[in-house]
């Protein structure tokens, strides 16, 4: 009977001392003294394939010569990689997952929503021999990450909420290919003004830390802000409304008209169109009458074509506005009191990124009151066309004749 206890400790004891070829002959001199049933049991117990044990047998066989030069494997030894074998593979995977990456695709980290088995399922359609771990290796040597949709705390997954991201992807490069204007548009967490705690860290003299208020009980002089913003994902640069106000439809489409008063408009002088990505909630909502009635205003007031699509329900944090602008104000102003509305607008036209990502911010002084009442008759005389594909989350308003 084979001892695999004590094969573990002699190999535990000497592994860490042998390169590869001498830890074959080691587990092929063991499977030999083992007698009938050794391959599979030295192979159980230390994790050593039982062709590589194989190998070391017939080695001590034929006394086999050592490599030439010292090497462990013969020049050309060991299987090719697939990218080598199969060429195009790499190109093909990117193809696979363009529409699913979240985030900056200039940073170091990204974020796939498919995961490697559907993805080497769907290259083995394409006539490619590979695995979901070889998919796994891929992807993690061009810098991807996987991310599991079941650890997301937004609920549950919509059921076609891929095939939405697809669409929004395929929108976004029919826009840019035309040199047409494609924004992501969303309103930043609110703020509380003054000499409050603002999480991170910034440099200070040692020992003395910026002083900042125990609890965070609004100062009812300087309220709160609530900055929405605007990103053109083409251009790499944004503008920021700081709304005093309330955060409604009505304040989210006066912001877009300021960005395209101040920065869309120069930029795009013979545009007859714009795309809008938005969240699904909030008060750009797919939901919210008063959101789809004020865009008609701004149809009417510029001339656009105003496409819109929503992202599904729950991935608000995918929203490219998100990852390519918002977390870059976070980390400008970390660590420092929003004292003022002036040192809200300087923090945030500060920001930039290696990338070339510039912000231009402004107070909007307006005051935007809630609760306002758009009937259904109002609704129906937008000018309004729903995409055939989900039409209560993709939909283009026109000018009004």
């Amino acid at each position: 009977m084979v001892d695999g206890a004590a094969i573990r400790k002699r190999y535990d004891a000497i592994s860490p001392h042998l390169d590869e070829k001498g830890l074959r002959i080691f587990a092929a001199g063991e499977a030999r003294a083992a007698g009938r049933g050794g391959i599979a049991a030295v192979a159980d117990v230390t994790g050593i394939a039982r062709s590589t044990i194989g190998r070391g047998l017939k080695e001590l066989a034929s006394h086999e010569a050592a490599p030439p030069e010292d090497r462990i494997r013969r020049t050309g030894g060991g299987r090719k990689r697939a990218t080598v074998m199969q060429p195009g593979l790499v190109k093909t995977l990117l193809e696979l997952i363009e529409s699913s990456i979240r985030g900056d695709p200039e940073i170091d980290l990204l974020w796939v929503s498919s995961s490697q088995r559907h993805l080497a399922e769907a290259l083995q359609a394409r006539k490619y021999t590979i695995t979901h771990k070889t998919v796994g290796r891929l992807l993690r040597d061009m810098g991807f990450s996987l991310q599991a949709n079941a650890k997301t705390r937004e609920g549950a997954a919509h059921p076609d909420r891929d095939a939405q991201f697809h669409h929004i992807n395929d929108l976004v490069k029919r826009f840019r290919k035309g040199g047409q204007p494609a924004i992501s548009v969303d309103t930043k967490k609110k703020e509380l003004v003054g000499d409050f705690k603002n999480s991170g860290r910034t440099l200070r003299p040692k020992g003395d830390p910026e002083k900042v208020r125990v609890h965070d009980f609004m100062i009812k002089s300087k309220g709160k802000v609530a900055p929405y913003g605007i990103y053109d994902i083409a251009a790499n640069e944004g503008w920021v409304s700081v709304g005093i106000s309330h955060d409604t439809a009505a304040f989210a489409v006066e912001s877009i008209r300021r960005w395209w008063q101040r920065m869309g408009k120069a930029r795009y002088p013979k545009t007859k169109s714009l795309l809008i990505t938005a969240d699904c909630g909030g008060s750009n909502g797919a939901r919210v009458r008063l959101w789809k009635t004020e865009l008609q205003k701004l149809a009417n007031q510029t001339g656009l074509a105003i496409t819109v699509a929503h992202h599904p329900p729950g991935t608000s944090k995918w929203n490219r506005i998100e990852h390519r602008m918002f977390s870059f104000i976070t980390i400008n102003w970390r660590g420092r009191p929003l004292l003022s509305h002036q040192v809200i607008i300087q923090l945030i036209a500060a920001t930039t990124t290696d990338t070339g990502l510039k912000i231009a911010c402004a107070i909007d002084n307006q005051h935007y009151p809630k609760g306002v009442k758009i009937s259904k008759a109002d609704l129906k005389n937008l000018n309004i066309s729903y995409d055939k594909f989900h039409d209560d989350w993709n939909y283009t308003i026109r000018p009004q004749t």
